[in-house]
């Protein structure tokens, strides 16, 4: 059996992990596993079921209906929910905040867990998330924490909705942010935190390309010095 690498990027929310992750993998040729994507799709289930965010027993029922896979089309990550591509469907404040809420909920994570999992054991993967070094992948090879200033995030944020054409107040932005940083640092089951052996990026000055070289760099230190990548 071949061996297989694995990357993992943590950090809250509007980090810029997706975007980062995603570079990195193209560069590197590895695969982009965006398990946030795959809560959004479980999230956009439990919205159209009409399931408010505080019910966990409708909730925990409903996600032994849930089958979501990646597949990619063209070098391009499609997400499927139950048959149906939902890809250009997930990206909405509703269905972030729902995400962020349901995520809590141990049949929830359990089940996409396990499928995370699954993906890192047959191909080499940079996969982004909130657990991803402390729980998803505890022995991954390379560990990033990806961070910024709350009013930075929000600032991305509020430009990414603004190019959309959507209306939004900054400020109402960076407290939706902090609310989600206190809830996902604080839920009981795989709460946000920095991994131990995790090298701590903050992106607040960084462009994009830097983060990625700043990535890269790290992973060809491993390869030069002979670290765990490279055993």
């Amino acid at each position: 059996m071949k061996k297989v690498y694995n990357i993992a990027v943590d950090g809250p929310a509007g980090a810029g992990k997706s975007t980062i992750a995603r570079s990195v993998a193209e560069k590197l040729n590895f695969v982009y596993v965006d398990t946030g994507a795959m809560y959004r799709a479980m999230a956009l289930h439990f919205l159209r079921n009409g399931i408010p965010a505080d019910d966990e027993a409708a909730i925990s029922r409903l996600t032994g209906e849930v089958d979501v896979t990646i597949s990619y089309e063209n070098g391009m990550q499609q997400v499927i929910l139950n048959g149906e591509n939902v890809s250009g469907l997930i990206r909405s404040s509703e269905v972030s905040a729902m995400a962020s809420a349901a995520s809590v909920y141990m049949p929830v994570r359990e089940k996409l867990v396990e499928l995370q999992k699954n993906l890192a054991l047959k191909e080499n993967v940079i996969m982004d998330g909130r657990d991803i070094g402390t729980c998803v992948l505890p022995d991954a090879d390379l560990k990033i924490y990806l961070t910024a200033s709350s009013r930075v995030r929000a600032q991305r944020r509020y430009e990414e909705l603004t190019a959309k054409g959507e209306d939004w107040n900054l400020e109402d932005i960076e407290k939706d942010i902090i609310e989600r940083d206190n809830r996902d640092m604080n839920r009981e089951n795989s709460p946000l935190k920095q991994a131990e052996d995790a090298i701590l990026l903050d992106s607040s000055s960084m462009t994009i390309p830097e983060v990625v070289d700043r990535i890269l760099e790290l992973f060809h230190e491993k390869k030069m010095e002979g670290g765990s990548l490279w055993k």
